[in-house]
């Protein structure tokens, strides 16, 4: 039972990660969009490098999903979670038609995870709590790619690709 109610709250959080990501890059995206227009040279968009997660891409049908990451711990037809490891989870959202929306990688403890290079190619953004994020969004592909680093003594590292909606 107790491991039941773990792998619930876990879901509850990725949930929550993904739907306050959302939200930071609505905004962020809006910020961006203007200083594009107002700036006088716009940057070169360069080449996306973490556009998948174990085969899976954006796009895909559940049914591909799942027969590359194997039969998740929570299925639903908007949501997927997989435990890999005590330390690696995944989320995989879909939209109505079935197709996979956002992925969304949990490393606690950052074991495992990425270097943030390879996610997003830049420097990240520190924050005063010692917590580090960066979003590069790539509008001509539809889609979004973050990096998230929280502070404290466990931080987890969270890598989200996700379509613009």
């Amino acid at each position: 039972m107790r491991n039941i109610l773990r792998k619930v709250l876990l879901f509850a959080i990725a949930i929550a990660v993904i739907a306050l990501a959302g939200l930071f890059l609505s905004d962020y995206g809006q910020t961006q969009k203007a200083r594009a227009i107002t700036s006088p040279s716009t940057p070169v968009v360069q080449q996306p490098l973490f556009t998948e997660y174990k085969g899976v891409k954006l796009g895909m049908v559940a049914q591909e999903v799942r027969k590359k990451l194997g039969d998740p711990v929570l299925k639903d037809d908007e949501m997927d979670y997989y435990i890999f490891s005590d330390g690696v989870t995944a989320q995989v959202a879909y939209d109505k038609a079935k197709t996979v929306k956002a992925i969304s990688i949990d490393f606690a403890g950052g074991t495992g995870a990425p270097d943030y290079r390879a996610v997003i190619g830049t420097e990240l953004e520190t924050r005063p709590d010692g917590s580090a994020y960066k979003a590069i969004r790539y509008e001509t592909l539809g889609f979004w790619v973050s990096y998230n680093r929280t502070a404290g003594p466990v931080t987890t590292v969270t890598v989200t690709i996700q379509k613009i909606l």
